[in-house]
């Protein structure tokens, strides 16, 4: 009875990670257009993306962020820090939100003065994204914060922080999908010329995704770990942001 259950245990989690690779996959990176100020610190608490179309888990998705304050102007001049990463089903997503803590401050002729963002501490910073997400395939997102735009000095010689950030979205890679006849198991190699660069294997079913590509020209090596010779797919096309549909490939067992 406890092999039983080892067995299933097991094969739940063989399909879980099946059901992840064919996710797409956001990474959210933030960087700065400079202002003329010593620091800019911000106190990111968490990032969250809204996916408008999905069939599973519409609405706002939590980013796997660490909460840490970031000097804007340090990410000046094409610099970049990774705020967390999400993986989400093919489909649409509207909008990303910026949560932020109390813990912002701005420094000016050596002095410390905090800022003060009540509507970013109560909902968030919603910012418009509006891209489709195609399965398999990575995305980069671009929170550029515009520091000059998005301080303000009150009347009393104060600062607040009224955010002012467009969020830029591009796919970073591609996909080779597909499936293998008869259904099963099958050692897939990923090659260019003589070398290997990647590996995966058919599920149950047949089917496969291959993610994480350059752009390139791919041959693909099915292994039934049969007797009977390798079957090969050649000039498998792979461009960025499109995920390549080989079609069923008839496999000797």
């Amino acid at each position: 009875m406890k092999k039983a259950v080892l067995l299933l245990t097991l094969l739940s989690l063989f399909c879980a990670s099946c059901q992840d690779e064919k996710n797409a996959r956001i990474e959210v990176w933030l960087t700065d257009d400079p202002g003329d100020f010593q620091e800019v610190n911000i106190d990111i608490q968490g990032v969250e993306i809204h996916s408008s179309e999905n069939d599973h888990g519409q609405g706002w998705q939590a980013v796997a962020v660490t909460p840490k304050v970031v000097n804007l102007l340090e990410l000046a001049n094409g610099n970049e820090t990774f705020l967390g990463d999400l993986e989400l089903p093919g489909g649409r997503i509207s909008q990303i939100r910026l949560k932020l803590g109390e813990a912002n401050s701005i420094k000016v002729d050596n002095e410390t003065f905090g800022l003060s963002t009540p509507s970013a501490q109560q909902s968030g910073l919603k910012v418009q994204v509006h891209q489709v997400l195609a399965e398999g395939i990575t995305y980069k997102i671009v929170l550029d914060f515009d520091a000059a735009k998005s301080v303000v000095e009150n009347g009393n010689g104060d600062f607040s922080l009224k955010p002012v950030i467009r969020a830029l979205a591009e796919a970073q890679d591609g996909a080779i999908k597909g499936k293998v006849d008869p259904a099963g198991q099958v050692s897939i190699s990923v090659m260019v010329g003589d070398d290997v660069i990647t590996t995966t294997t058919s599920d149950d079913n047949g089917e496969f995704l291959i993610r994480g590509l350059e752009p390139a020209t791919y041959r693909l090596v099915f292994d039934a770990a049969g007797t009977a010779p390798d079957v090969e797919k050649a000039d498998v096309e792979v461009a960025v942001g499109a995920v390549t549909d080989v079609g069923t490939i008839a496999v000797e067992q």
